[in-house]
């Protein structure tokens, strides 16, 4: 192992510590090469804080191909370990002497609140540490002089998501996919059956995962530690599964956290509420306990590239950290990173649970995220709603998809409907988008009609991408007069904003455009002013992911460069984040343009780089990044001038980005909007001159813009919003991804 000398660059170390998380292999790989790529010297911990404790090959240096093929596993490569030793201050005083042999005082630590509660003892034991150490003749003065303080930082990987101050935590999205894969399995098997199944699933002090798993999976009934039922819940929750039977569902599904108990603190198990709904509705049920394959598998792409981007943001910190720099953890809040002082964020997560205990509910919920608070709410709108049914005389609201299809527009369309019955709307279908409103093919959607839509693909509604003409507005005015509709709601891409604005906008000339009119961001370009996210991004994003997978994989017996061509037009955000959760190598997009310099310099690197040993190399890029140079130039220049060191494929990834079941994300983003633009429309109703609107997801909170001011935000000749938080990611991508010249 290579010793620290006085002109050493600056030295770093991460571990794992405390319950593997999906993602935490992408947080490290990004530790590991922002650090290398700002030339420092790089350490790895292995089996967490006793990897530290042990010394010797525990603790090694890695280089950039230490961690080239590690983005998309899961668990963690470097092990973790629940050290007892650790505990103690003789097992700390082990770690910090294994540290300063090797001149590292900069530690980053992946964990949950256990392993960042031992962070800090560390850190403010370490100048302690260092005097004994030195008293005893273990280090020298030099040393010490050397490394009075340690420097840390705390990435919080946590499958549960219980992190107070943050919205998610590494691993939680990746859970929440296995745990939705396996209540859609379910609910087939229940469906054929008529049968009842009881799902158990971690969250031992956090109800995040049994939530929005029952929310996204569209199950009956749910029990969360943080919201306890009421007494009589057993018989609230049979009458619920009766109530779905009879309104046409063929099967039931209650969601339990494995940390539920009732208000009087008794524990609520799997076994209790199967035996429940049998004794009380009278059927056989079933149990499904999930238990670690919740934890296991790859990591979904927001915990690839999330993870990335917070592995970044922690080693940059630490990089320009001083003696005096407070002792801080990263989390995502929205499209943000957030540095919260390591312990208030840790007191914070350990008051839930006590709150829980104490019984203080409503406190416990303040602390947990907006969103959380909201799909409680929302869910029990769903699970109990005031009505299933409206009188005719009801304000009527119709629901329209327009633009490119999103995965996450049947989720929309049901979380609408039902939402908007249990409010008091009469809820109406327009069939295949402003066509077919012209064509009068308009709809009552009933509560039974949406039954199934939640994890259900493409768009039973239809839709057109056609932004009507200014010829077809009499006869759309019309049909919305005939029709009796008293707001719209307009879910989907950018030519059913385009279409959305151009109709508020003649409002003055034409009757039936004098209504509220609420547009919702469905796009997998996510290309939409006012949102961060638009429902179907994140399910294509999943798609490229996984495409980028199997593709690097089928190259992996030879020397091969790929070029991989998205979908997005001309916003760059899915080959960006594709690419950056992807591995790419080089990303190229419509945002930066393609040059001849550029191109030059890349096929120069290319080849330097397959002189050393490289064996694949992957470009993505965006469908639209330029008209000069396509992905077929790509591929062409990438293999005349490979002097035969490597051969070149191109792989275009196309409609399957639009397909497929909508991930849990887009699950939860549907739901959540369809609610909020139902609000707005309800709103505007009771308003003496309703104004049209559309509604985003920002700073994790979901808000309305005015849709007269649409154009303001974005730049229409690139078909995107002016302002894109994403771009702000390509530097992360730069420093992660391509190596640089030695």
């Amino acid at each position: 192992m290579s010793q620290a000398t006085a002109n050493s660059p600056i030295r770093i170390a991460v571990l794992t510590s405390g319950g593997d998380a999906q993602g935490m292999n992408a947080a490290v790989r990004a530790v590991v090469r922002t650090a290398l790529t700002r030339g420092a010297d790089v350490f790895v911990i292995f089996e967490g804080y006793q990897g530290m404790i042990d010394g010797g090959d525990g603790i090694r240096q890695f280089h950039w191909d230490d961690v080239g093929a590690i983005l998309g596993k899961g668990g963690t490569v470097i092990g973790t370990f629940r050290s007892q030793e650790f505990r103690e201050r003789p097992g700390r005083l082990k770690a910090a002497h294994n540290l300063i042999k090797l001149g590292i005082d900069r530690l980053i630590v992946i964990g949950g609140d256990g392993s960042l509660s031992g962070l800090d003892v560390f850190r403010e034991e370490w100048p302690g540490l260092v005097d004994d150490l030195k008293r005893d003749g273990q280090i020298t003065a030099e040393q010490a002089i050397a490394h009075p303080v340690l420097m840390i930082a705390g990435l919080v990987g946590s499958i549960d998501n219980d992190l107070v101050g943050t919205d998610s935590t590494i691993g939680a999205d990746s859970s929440l996919h296995r745990i939705v894969d396996a209540i859609d399995a379910i609910a087939s098997t229940a469906a054929s059956h008529q049968r009842s199944f009881v799902v158990e699933v971690m969250g031992r002090h956090c109800g995040y995962l049994p939530l929005m798993a029952a929310v996204a999976g569209g199950c009956d009934y749910v029990l969360i530690p943080e919201d306890p039922p009421a007494p009589g819940w057993e018989e609230d929750m049979c009458a619920q599964l009766r109530r779905g039977r009879e309104a046409g569902r063929r099967e039931s599904i209650v969601v339990v956290a494995e940390g539920a108990c009732d208000r009087e603190g008794k524990p609520i198990t799997s076994v209790y509420v199967r035996d429940t709904i049998a004794r009380i509705n009278k059927e056989d049920a079933r149990v499904t306990i999930l238990g670690h394959v919740q934890r296991g598998g790859q990591p979904s792409a927001f915990d690839r590239w999330a993870s990335t981007w917070l592995g970044y943001a922690a080693a940059e910190q630490l990089l320009n950290a001083t003696p005096d720099s407070p002792g801080m953890v990263l989390g995502m809040r929205g499209a943000e990173v957030v540095r919260l002082p390591l312990m208030d964020a840790v007191r914070a997560t350990r008051r839930v649970p006590a709150l829980i205990e104490e019984g203080k509910y409503d406190e416990a919920m303040s602390l947990r995220s907006a969103g959380f608070t909201e799909m409680t709410q929302i869910f029990e709108e769903l699970a109990h709603p005031d009505r299933v049914e409206v009188p005719d005389d009801s304000p009527r609201i119709a629901i329209l998809h327009a633009g490119g299809l999103a995965p996450g527009m049947n989720t929309a369309t049901r979380a609408a409907v039902r939402l908007g019955i249990a409010r008091g709307f009469k809820m109406l279908g327009v069939r295949n988008g402003f066509n077919g409103l012209l064509r009068n093919e308009v709809e009552e959607l009933a509560w039974e009609d949406v039954e199934g839509w939640t994890g259900e693909g493409g768009a039973d509604l239809g839709l057109r991408r056609d932004v009507p003409p200014m010829s077809d507005y009499y006869a759309i005015s019309r049909a919305l007069e005939e029709n009796r509709i008293d707001g719209l709601l307009v879910i989907g891409g950018w030519n059913a904003y385009i279409a959305a604005y151009q109709i508020q906008s003649e409002a003055e000339r034409y009757p039936g455009f004098r209504i509220p009119v609420v547009c919702i961001p469905a796009s997998i370009d996510n290309n939409l002013p006012g949102s961060d996210q638009a429902i179907g991004a994140d399910t294509a994003l999943n798609e490229i992911v996984d495409d980028i997978d199997r593709i690097k994989q089928s190259g992996a017996a030879t020397t091969r460069c790929f070029v991989i061509e998205t979908m997005g037009r001309q916003c760059g955000y899915l080959a960006l984040m594709g690419g950056l959760a992807g591995g790419a190598e080089r990303i190229y997009l419509n945002e930066d343009g393609i040059t001849l310099d550029q191109l030059n310099q890349d096929v120069q690197w290319l080849r330097h780089s397959f002189e050393n040993g490289r064996r694949l190399f992957v470009a993505v890029r965006s469908e639209m990044a330029s008209e000069a140079y396509t992905s077929d130039f790509l591929e062409r220049l990438f293999d005349g001038e490979s002097h035969g060191l490597y051969d070149v494929r191109m792989n275009i990834i196309g409609h399957v980005q639009q397909g497929g079941a909508p991930s849990p994300a887009d699950r939860l983003l549907a739901t959540r909007m369809a609610s909020h633009g139902l609000s707005v429309l309800q709103d505007e109703l009771a308003a003496r001159e309703p104004k049209s609107w559309f509604i985003g997801l920002r700073n994790s909170e979901i808000s309305a813009r005015p849709l007269a001011h649409m154009q303001e935000q974005v730049d229409l000749g690139h078909r995107r919003p002016r302002h894109q938080w994403w771009m702000k990611l390509r530097p992360v991508a730069a420093a992660v991804n391509s190596e640089p010249d030695e």
